[in-house]
């Protein structure tokens, strides 16, 4: 049986032919990760743009590419050495997720990155649209893709009503990406979707009059570009709190702890934190035996997640002249201080407050 064709669908080959030409005259050809290109360098630049723009990721690609140039150095390094190259970048579940799949792309497939989407999808952290855009990019396979770039391009071109999160409007723009998704030239193609999305058919303030599909483009059409696609339904993002524990000795080594794999920040190092009512004095006693000599609160910090927003009240405790070997230092804990050779990944916010504190008036409470 041959599949419904998806509603209100242009000529695919007059479709691509357009999209293919503008590709040629301005779309992006120099990015880091089209050099040299292999799936391992896509595949890493594929999960970096993940919910995050193109200029933000390019120096961590590069970064990245110069301290793992395969999958045998990646699967061979520490996670915290992973996390402190994807330190700053956001959403750290993905650098934990490429991480272990480097580990079972050695396991499972003698180091060589899989060729099937099928085994793509089964990496941690990879989708089909991602798993698509690997195989096409970097092996010229015929796969569609949907990233957030693409389905807004063919939202408005096609009015197709409804937040893509929702099943029934994501299976009508798969069926439109696979049926408009070219035979040939399909690195290009996807390429070129993915560039038309963030240049010109952006979220705010589109270029139609530099679009190569504005002639048949339904939204246009209507005057509702902004209607398409449509938003995630808006929901108050809760908040909550946590006092973080900054413990430094006279040197001005400041006590971390590494966070739990899962969870906020899973896998990199912060602060101490403060359960309930417990004094940075309390802490200090119970885990050190230990008197702090001074503390106080410093100015709280604002952080937002995808799904809540946190302030976090750091308490500083200052422990004197305690010599070093007379504290903690295990696994899951270091000393660390600000600007030093380290390898330990740390949370934006955490190295930003560490890199400040000798600065006083940064730190006054408001």
């Amino acid at each position: 049986m041959t599949p419904a064709q998806p509603e209100n669908m242009p000529a695919a080959d007059d479709f691509s032919r357009r999209v293919l030409a503008w590709f040629g005259r301005h779309g992006r050809k120099d990015l880091p990760w089209q050099q040299q290109r292999t799936p391992y360098r896509v595949w890493v630049s594929e999960i970096m743009l993940q919910q995050t723009q193109v200029d933000t990721v390019i120096p961590y690609f590069q970064r990245f590419m110069a301290r793992f140039p395969d999958i045998s150095a990646l699967a061979a390094a520490s996670l915290d050495e992973v996390l402190h190259h994807w330190s700053g970048l956001g959403y750290y579940a993905r650098g934990r997720n490429l991480h272990r799949s480097a580990r079972l792309i050695v396991e499972r497939h003698g180091g060589r990155f899989p060729t099937h989407r099928e085994q793509v999808m089964a990496l941690p952290g990879v989708g089909r649209s991602t798993a698509g855009a690997i195989l096409s990019l970097a092996c010229g396979q015929r796969h569609a893709i949907l990233d957030g770039n693409v389905k807004r391009v063919l939202a408005r071109h096609g009015a197709i009503d409804g937040w893509p999160g929702q099943a029934a409007v994501l299976g009508r723009l798969w069926a439109r990406a696979e049926a408009l998704t070219p035979r040939e030239r399909v690195a290009d193609y996807n390429q070129a979707m993915m560039d038309l999305g963030a240049m010109v058919c952006r979220r705010r303030q589109p270029h139609c009059d530099r679009c190569p599909l504005a002639g048949d483009c339904q939204a246009r059409a209507q005057g509702r570009q902004h209607d398409y696609p449509a938003p995630k339904p808006r929901k108050t993002l809760p908040r909550r709190q946590r006092r973080l524990l900054v413990l430094r000795r006279a040197d001005g080594a400041v006590l971390l702890q590494r966070r739990p794999p899962t969870g906020i920040w899973g896998g990199l190092w912060s602060l101490p934190e403060l359960a309930g009512e417990q004094t940075a004095a309390d802490w200090t006693r119970q885990w050190l035996g230990l008197d702090a000599i001074a503390t106080r609160a410093l100015a709280p910090i604002a952080h937002s997640f995808s799904h809540f927003h946190l302030t976090i009240q750091p308490v500083l405790a200052e422990l004197g002249n305690t010599p070093a070997t007379c504290v903690m230092e295990a696994g899951d804990t270091v000393w660390y201080k600000a600007g030093q050779n380290t390898t330990h990944g740390l949370a934006a916010p955490i190295q930003r407050l560490l890199a400040s504190l000798d600065n006083p008036q940064e730190h006054e409470p408001q």
